[in-house]
């Protein structure tokens, strides 16, 4: 097993229609104002940036999202990742069944660690790294609901 690979899936139910939420989600360099632990995002061209996040535990990651896949349609975006990551994100977004002004939004993420200090820790740390990573899930999930609900 590689320690330093770490697959995740967050869903979130949020309270706005799916387009509206992709709207949102799809300006990634205004992370930021929503999600604390995103702390910087600078655009490089229409489809790549670098996104410096930091959650819980005290080390940064940064790394270079390139855009994948952008499809409102499907409510769909994806992202590749090099740097301290290397993998991808996408985030699916649905119309809850019950109430179509709810939005469930999938987060899905495979990714393989480079920052040497996190692969040094991998075995004793991926607990806590996988802690670290829920407790960034969450606050995003608190963040984009506000954020929709203000706006």
């Amino acid at each position: 097993m590689d320690w330093s690979h770490y697959r995740f899936r967050s869903l979130w139910p949020l309270p706005a229609p799916p387009a509206r939420v992709y709207e949102v989600l799809e300006q990634a360099e205004d992370y930021p104002r929503w999600w604390p632990q995103v702390r910087e995002v600078t655009k490089v061209d229409d489809t790549t940036g670098t996104i410096r996040i930091r959650s819980l535990l005290p080390y940064d990651l940064t790394f270079t999202a390139r855009e994948a896949r952008r499809d409102p349609v499907a409510g769909v975006l994806e992202i590749a990742m090099s740097g301290d990551l290397e993998g991808w994100a996408r985030w699916t977004l649905g119309a809850d069944s019950t109430d179509t002004a709810v939005t469930l939004a999938r987060y899905d993420q495979v990714v393989d660690v480079h920052k040497p200090l996190l692969r040094r820790l991998a075995v004793p740390g991926r607990p806590l790294f996988r802690a670290n990573h829920r407790l960034m899930m969450r606050a995003g999930r608190r963040g984009l609901a506000a954020y929709l609900e203000a706006v």
